[in-house]
């Protein structure tokens, strides 16, 4: 399939060095209240890149659930591909591609766990469906059918019917801490505005203009 003829010229907006907060985390939540306003389809799901034992990067769209000064967090099974990669390699990349917008933003950084309580504390805010869900997919690894999954979820959905939901010990949270961002916003003519900042040993961030 030949898609060579799918253009789009990007003329929405544009963005100058003059509009930039100086700080990147305030500028992502500007961008992210913009986002959350124009009423896109999951504003919060980011494509989170990480790198195997043999170099081979990997790819797969999460959720953000929280970001701070601290940085950005996203839960998942400690027990998935994407956790096994982290385990050997920290630095990860994170894409929020507003597409309606004609903006995506690009962040580079270092994965942590969080604290198991900070876990907890979203575990619990979950719909028991998802708690449910958590303790009965072993994450990444291989199934023969839809039907085993249905299966086990009903085990645990009789386990656990009385009572609330336990956090599974094989669960919890990332917290992604920036070490860049990039803003880019669509411009007409492949004319593309990108911004990166980029954090120095101060502390502090420089901020330069990137040809598109």
């Amino acid at each position: 399939m030949d898609t060579s003829d799918f253009r789009r010229d990007y003329t929405q907006a544009g963005l100058r060095r003059s509009n930039l907060r100086p700080d990147p985390f305030e500028q992502f939540e500007l961008w992210f209240q913009q986002a959350c306003a124009a009423d896109l389809l999951e504003p919060n799901a980011m494509v989170l890149a990480t790198v195997d034992a043999q170099g081979r990067p990997w790819q797969r769209t999460v959720l953000l659930k929280f970001f701070d000064r601290q940085g950005l967090v996203f839960f998942t099974n400690y027990e998935s591909r994407k956790a096994q990669h982290i385990s050997q390699n920290s630095q990860v990349s994170l894409l929020f591609p507003w597409l309606p917008l004609e903006r995506q933003v690009q962040i580079q950084g270092i994965a942590t766990p969080v604290p198991t309580a900070e876990s907890l504390g979203y575990f619990l805010s979950r719909p028991r469906g998802s708690q449910l869900g958590a303790w009965c997919s072993q994450q990444s690894t291989v199934i023969s059918s839809r039907q085993l999954l249905e299966l086990q979820f009903a085990k645990i959905q009789e386990k656990f019917q009385q009572g609330d939901i336990p956090l599974p010990p094989f669960w919890g949270g990332y917290r992604i801490s920036p070490q860049s961002f990039e803003f880019w916003q669509g411009r007409s003519n492949r004319l593309h505005d990108r911004f990166l900042y980029q954090q120095q040993e101060s502390k502090d961030w420089e901020i330069h203009r990137l040809s598109p």
